[in-house]
């Protein structure tokens, strides 16, 4: 990508990637460091014309997994509760899309009816 000076790097975070919580230190520790590493990548790669962005997902997504292994959760969060994967790529391609001029470097995606 820096010979042909532009592309996107996007990071996936969490919530966690900007405060801890009781019993998910490990997990808030890993992801802070996500959140700093794609931080100083884009100090360092923006100039040069890469656009680096990190994604905060903060919610269910609904997946096949989900529905298995947290049936209950999903089916209390109901139809707005639960983020659609198509709607997370989406966003994900708006990213890469912006113009240089208006970089977005962190975006947080999560249902309406999430508790912040």
């Amino acid at each position: 990508m820096l010979p042909r000076g532009r592309g996107t790097l996007l990071f996936t975070g969490a919530t966690a990637s900007l405060r801890g919580g009781a019993g998910f230190a490990a997990f808030a520790g890993g992801k802070a460091a996500l959140r700093a590493l794609a931080q100083s990548m884009a100090r360092e790669l923006g100039p040069r014309g890469l656009h680096v962005a990190h994604v905060v997902i903060d919610g269910l997504i609904d997946t096949a997994f989900a529905r298995e292994h947290f049936a209950q959760r999903v089916a209390e969060a109901g139809p707005d509760g639960i983020l659609n994967p198509d709607h997370i790529a989406e966003a994900y391609a708006w990213l890469h899309r912006q113009p240089r001029d208006a970089w977005t470097f962190e975006l947080d995606l999560r249902p309406s009816v999430e508790r912040w």
